[in-house]
């Protein structure tokens, strides 16, 4: 997930030559871009229609190698071409942008000495006091976070092999087992069969969320980070129709949005859902309800099971805990803990409702400004067991 632009440095009132003259710059202009460079981004400011390069952070230069007098030319498109040519073009399309239009892109360019930087691109136009434009914004180094990505998928692909191979051993050996248990009870060959389905589902979470082809993706595409209120209940229907259960929808008409990775959102309410089909009568209905709450959005699942135990609520979001009314049901203990932990992240908070049977996940919505609101109040770990 690339990180949010910080506010794009306003165009001074009088040209800022980019070899470091400071003659005629307005205070404030030097205090907003100050601010945008304090994380290490590089801001620009070029002059439209003429496409002049009017400031230009000295980080640019200690970033690749190049002095702003290369980036001008690449820019007009007149030199440069192997090493900046991209940013050049890159920056020359976003000058054509209507006033107050956004644009992020990313673009590969080359340091001075010839090894590969990715560059996020972020402008912006803006009007001059005296009626002209400029084209202002931050070039920001993704050097580190490729590299973390890069990380994260050789640590994924390890984690893959390394719980895979086992789950592969025990997934032929069982198969063998009930192959040849032609003379065993019926509770041997139960546990056989759980054993198996435990396995296979196992390697399904493999395949769903640390397969090559997933991690290959990640960083290629801009994740998104938003997902509609609306979407993630949607999401929890239809699990509960392909588990061939009724679903009793109870829902404002939502047009919220909720900030944050829309699968990790869409697994902690899954891991609820999972629970209400887990602990309820075959057949019977479960509950889905969604309303505004404060600055967020609050998503209820309830069940016509017994819910959950008094003496089990102390512990229920412990890691690896199960409930007194889980013996002999599937289940790791893991589900609810990674649930809340998803939640946590995302600012949320996640609790047993007022019925034993009935959980309610808060999260944070996006206000009109398109900032998150945090929870207010403190996380009440108060939530059901993944038995």
């Amino acid at each position: 997930m690339t990180r949010s632009a910080a506010a794009a440095p306003p165009a001074p009132a009088s040209p800022e030559r980019h070899d470091g003259g400071a003659a005629g710059i307005a205070g404030i202009d030097h205090h907003f871009r100050t601010i945008a460079e304090l994380a290490g981004d590089i801001a620009f400011s070029i002059d439209l229609p003429a496409h002049t390069l009017r400031y230009l952070s000295p980080a640019f230069s200690a970033l690749l190698g190049h002095e702003a007098g290369a980036l001008q030319a690449a820019i007009a498109g007149s030199g440069a071409q192997e090493a900046l040519g991209a940013l050049g073009m890159h920056l020359a399309a976003h000058g054509e942008l209507a006033p107050g239009e956004r644009r992020v892109q990313e673009v590969d360019v080359r340091h001075a000495d010839g090894h590969p930087v990715g560059l996020q691109v972020l402008g912006t136009v803006v009007r001059n006091d005296d009626g002209s434009r400029s084209l202002v914004g931050l070039l920001r180094d993704l050097s580190a976070q490729r590299a973390h990505l890069a990380d994260q998928r050789r640590f994924a692909s390890m984690l893959n092999h390394e719980f895979r191979t086992p789950l592969a051993t025990i997934d032929g050996a069982i198969q063998r087992l009930e192959a040849t248990a032609q003379g065993a009870d019926e509770t041997v060959r139960q546990r056989y069969r759980k054993i198996a389905v435990a396995a296979d589902r196992l390697i399904a979470m493999l395949d769903e969320y640390l397969s090559p082809d997933r991690m290959a993706a990640i960083g290629k595409v801009r994740q998104p980070n938003t997902i509609a209120a609306r979407d993630l209940l949607d999401a929890g229907v239809k699990q509960l129709r392909e588990a061939g259960r009724e679903a009793i929808v109870e829902a404002d008409d939502l047009t919220l949005g909720l900030r944050g990775e829309p699968e990790g959102l869409r697994l902690a309410l899954k891991v609820l859902v999972d629970n209400a089909l887990l602990f309820s009568p075959a057949g019977s209905k479960v509950t889905l309800g969604a309303r505004r709450s404060g600055s967020g959005v609050e998503f209820m699942v309830r069940d016509e099971g017994a819910g959950v135990p008094p003496e089990d609520v102390p512990c229920i979001f412990d890691k690896g805990y199960r409930g007194s009314n889980a013996a002999g049901l599937p289940g790791s203990g893991l589900g609810l803990y990674m649930a809340q932990s998803i939640v946590d992240v995302h600012g949320g908070m996640l609790r047993l409702g007022d019925e034993a049977s009935e959980f309610r996940l808060w999260l944070p919505a996006l206000d009109v400004s398109g900032q998150q609101q945090l929870a207010s109040s403190s996380l009440n770990s108060d939530n059901r067991t993944d038995h």
